[in-house]
């Protein structure tokens, strides 16, 4: 039977050598390539997480803001709560507000009124 002569054989290149191919545009491609989607990646993130710092320091300053006022409405409670508390325990602050807002008086006492002329 006669062998059918192979076209490695024909063209006198052996089958075991390796064949070196220049691939040096295609690595320098490839890098660039991988490059590129790296900073693609790295710009879209950016553009999703910028806005969304901008609303976290937003809330953040909203936070502040509202911290500030409950502590300001917690002081405003406080001194709500000792006046109704003295106003239940204390007959002599009763009295005052009396006087000073309503302008009562004892029975046997004279109320004298200050004010500029015209009021």
């Amino acid at each position: 039977m006669a062998s059918i002569p192979t076209l490695s054989s024909c063209l006198g290149i052996s089958p075991t050598k390796e064949m070196n191919v220049n691939t040096s545009i295609w690595d320098k491609l490839t890098h660039v390539a991988a490059l590129l989607s790296v900073i693609t990646a790295l710009v879209w993130v950016g553009v999703l997480y910028f806005p969304l710092m901008h609303q976290n320091e937003v809330m953040r300053q909203q936070i502040v803001r509202l911290d500030k006022q409950i502590q300001q409405e917690e002081v405003a409670n406080r001194r709500l709560r000792l006046e109704i508390d003295s106003l239940k325990t204390d007959p002599k602050t009763v009295e005052r507000l009396a006087r000073e807002q309503l302008g009562l008086a004892r029975p046997d006492e004279t109320v004298v009124r200050f004010g500029l002329p015209g009021e």
